[in-house]
């Protein structure tokens, strides 16, 4: 059994606590994902911009997203 990733989040969720997989940009040919929980800051442009826990802000491609959804808060 496969499983499947599905983006379940839109720019309509920013201020929201939401978790994102998203594609590394690495070596060629090696899968590579990296998760990311926080609140979802921004999306514009092509941009997320998600505030971690520790206050730090990772930027996301769209592009990137493998699988996101919202979640309920701490």
């Amino acid at each position: 059994m496969r499983s499947r990733y599905v983006v379940r989040i839109s720019p309509n969720d920013v201020g929201r606590r939401v978790t994102v997989r998203a594609r590394l940009r690495g070596a060629e040919g090696e899968p590579a994902a990296t998760d990311t929980v926080g609140v979802l800051r921004s999306w514009a442009d092509g941009l997320l911009e998600i505030e971690r826990r520790d206050g730090a802000v990772t930027t996301v491609a769209e592009a990137d997203l493998l699988a996101a959804r919202v979640i309920p808060d701490r």
